[in-house]
C-alpha cells in the first residue's frame, strides 16, 4: 500500500484524541468549554427534567460530552418564549435592523470558523476540510438572507379607480424547525436565515447525534437583541421532535430528514392546528453518463457525488447509469478512483471520507450492503467495514443490479452506490424516473441538446450538468414527488416564512342605501 493511503488503516489509531489543526482550541476542553444547556429565552438552561444524554465521537465510539435532553415541557417553554418575542416586538423590528443582526451573526461565525469546523468534525465525523467548507457556506447563507431582510415587498393591483388593492408579505409567527445530523450547522443556517429575515421567531430541534455545535458558542455572551427570537432544544425525535410538530402554538414547521419521518411530521401538523409544513426529504438520485462525456472529469464528479459527506447526503448520486458503449471502461476507472479515496480520522490531513455518524447508521448501511449481496448484485469494490474501531465503511460499488433490488429502490445514506447500463436517452430517462423520489440528478455529456432535453425530462428539483453536489445559497433546492414540499435557499425560501395578505380600500362613493 502506498504511503499516501496509509490513513485508510485506522483501527490501531482510532482510540486517540482527535488531532486538531495547529492553533485550533479543543472544542470541548479548550477555553470555550461546552455548556450543557438548552438555549431558551436567551439563556442556557438545564431542562425541566434535568436529563442528559451522551454525544459520541463516531471515529472512536467514545463519549465526547453530555448535553441536556429537551422534553415536551422544554419545547413548550421555548414556544412560549418565541411567542412572547414575536408579539413583543420582533415582528415590528425594522427590516434594516433584522438584516443588520443577521450580518453580525455571519461575522461572528466567520471569526470562529476553525472552532466551529472542529466541533462539526468531532461529533459528525466529516473531514475537517469539508467542515470548514460547511462553515464558509453558513457565513454566506446568513449574509445572503441578511441582505434580503429589507427587500421583501408587496405590490399594488389595479382593479378599479374606486379601489386601492395592495398585498403585504407578513411573517407567519412561531416557526418550529427540525434539522438533521448530516449538515448540522449548514442546515441551521438554511432554516434560520429566511425565517428571521422575514420577521418570524424560531424554536429549533437539533439532531440527537450532533447537538454539540448548537448547544454552545464561543460568542454565547453576545446574545441576540431580543430574548426568545431564537430558541434551541437538543433532544430526540420521538419526544422533542414530536412536541414541535404537534404543538398548538407553533404556526409553521420545517423539517429536513428522511421521508418516513417527514410523513409523521406532516400527519402531526395536520392533526394539531393544521400548521404550515415544508419538508426537505430523501432521495435516490440518478447520475447519468453519456458516451460523449469527458470520462475523466465525469468520474471525479461521480465519485464526489456518492462519497461526499460519507454518502450521508440526501441528494447523493446513488444510482449511476452509464451508456453501454463505455460501461466497461467507465466501471474500471471508477473502481480505481473510489479505491483512492482516503478514509480515516477526519482531523488527518488529506482525509476525504470519515466515519458514518452513529452505530445505528453504520448498522443500517451494512444491512443494505448485505441485502445487495444476497439479492445477487456484484460487489466491485468495498462492501465491508474498514478497521476495527469507529463507524468506518469502505467505499462500495455494486454492479449487476436490477431495478427491483433494495439497493436500487431505497435510500441507503452511506458510501454505497449501484452502477447500471443504459442504451439511449429515452431508456435512461425512464430508468432515472423509476423511483418514488425526485430530489436531484445529473447528466454528463458534451452535447448541449442532450443535456437540456434529458434535464427537462427528469423529474427532480435539481439537475446538475457535468458536475454534482454543487449547491449555492442563491439557488432554490428541494424535491419532486416524495422528496419534499417547498424549496430551501434562494428567494424561493422566503415564501416558506411569509403569509400574503390582500388589502382592499374603497375610495369611491358611499355604499348606496
Amino acid at each position: 500500500m502506498r504511503m499516501r493511503d496509509r490513513s485508510r488503516i485506522i483501527g490501531d489509531q482510532s482510540a486517540k484524541e482527535p488531532r486538531l489543526h495547529p492553533g485550533v482550541p479543543h472544542p470541548v476542553t479548550g477555553p470555550f468549554k461546552q455548556p450543557i444547556g438548552l438555549f431558551i429565552n436567551n439563556e442556557f438552561v438545564e431542562g425541566v427534567k434535568k436529563q442528559k444524554f451522551d454525544v459520541i465521537n463516531p471515529s472512536t465510539e467514545e463519549v465526547i460530552c453530555q448535553v441536556c435532553e429537551g422534553t415536551e415541557e422544554d419545547v413548550d417553554l421555548a414556544v412560549k418564549a418565541a411567542r412572547a418575542a414575536f408579539n413583543g416586538g420582533w415582528r415590528e423590528t425594522t427590516p434594516n435592523e433584522r438584516g443588520r443582526l443577521l450580518l453580525k451573526l455571519a461575522d461572528i461565525a466567520e471569526a470562529n470558523l476553525d472552532l466551529l469546523a472542529a466541533v462539526e468534525s468531532l461529533d459528525n465525523g466529516k473531514s475537517i476540510t469539508n467542515a470548514k467548507g460547511d462553515v464558509g457556506a453558513v457565513v454566506g447563507t446568513i449574509r445572503y438572507y441578511g441582505g434580503w431582510a429589507d427587500k421583501i415587498h408587496g405590490k399594488t393591483i389595479d382593479v378599479s379607480p374606486e379601489m386601492l388593492n395592495y398585498t403585504r408579505q407578513e411573517p407567519i409567527g412561531v416557526c418550529g424547525q427540525i434539522i438533521p445530523w448530516n449538515f448540522p450547522l449548514l442546515m441551521f443556517a438554511w432554516k434560520i436565515g429566511p425565517a428571521l429575515a422575514t420577521g418570524n421567531t424560531v424554536v429549533m430541534k437539533t439532531a440527537e447525534q450532533t447537538p454539540s455545535l448548537l448547544s454552545s458558542s464561543p460568542s454565547s455572551s453576545r446574545r441576540p437583541a431580543s430574548p426568545g427570537v431564537l430558541n434551541i432544544v437538543s433532544g430526540f425525535g420521538k419526544t422533542a421532535g414530536a412536541a414541535v410538530s404537534s404543538h398548538m402554538d407553533i404556526d409553521k414547521v420545517a423539517f429536513t430528514g428522511s421521508t418516513p419521518v417527514g410523513r409523521t411530521i406532516m400527519k402531526a401538523a395536520a392533526d394539531s392546528n393544521l400548521k404550515k409544513v415544508t419538508l426537505e426529504l430523501g432521495g435516490k438520485s440518478p447520475n447519468i453518463i453519456f458516451d460523449d462525456a469527458d470520462i475523466e472529469h465525469a468520474i471525479e464528479w461521480v465519485n464526489f457525488g456518492i462519497l461526499y459527506n460519507h454518502g450521508q447526503c440526501c441528494c447523493a448520486g446513488t444510482r449511476i447509469f452509464v451508456q453501454e458503449t463505455i460501461y466497461d471502461k467507465f466501471l474500471a476507472a471508477f473502481k480505481e478512483r473510489a479505491n483512492r479515496t482516503t478514509v480515516g480520522d477526519p482531523f488527518d490531513e488529506g482525509v476525504f471520507q470519515g466515519p458514518q455518524v452513529s452505530q445505528l447508521q453504520f448498522d443500517r448501511i451494512m444491512g443494505y450492503i448485505e441485502s445487495g449481496k444476497s439479492e445477487g448484485a456484484t460487489v466491485e469494490t468495498g462492501g465491508e467495514r474498514l478497521g476495527n474501531k469507529g463507524y468506518f465503511i469502505k467505499p462500495t460499488i455494486f454492479s449487476n443490479v436490477t431495478p427491483d433490488m433494495k439497493i436500487m429502490k431505497e435510500e441507503i445514506f452511506g458510501p454505497v452506490c449501484a452502477i447500471a447500463k443504459f442504451k439511449d436517452a429515452e431508456d435512461v430517462v425512464h430508468l432515472a424516473n423509476d423511483t418514488n423520489y425526485g430530489l436531484a440528478a445529473a447528466v454528463h455529456t458534451k452535447n448541449i441538446t442532450t443535456a437540456i432535453k434529458v434535464s427537462n425530462a427528469i423529474k427532480a428539483g435539481t439537475v446538475w450538468v457535468n458536475c454534482y453536489n454543487v449547491l449555492s445559497y442563491q439557488v432554490p433546492f428541494g424535491g419532486f414527488k416524495e422528496s419534499g414540499i417547498g424549496r430551501e435557499l434562494g428567494e424561493a425560501a422566503l415564501a416558506n416564512y411569509t403569509e400574503s395578505k390582500s388589502v382592499t380600500v374603497h375610495l369611491g362613493k358611499p355604499f348606496p342605501h
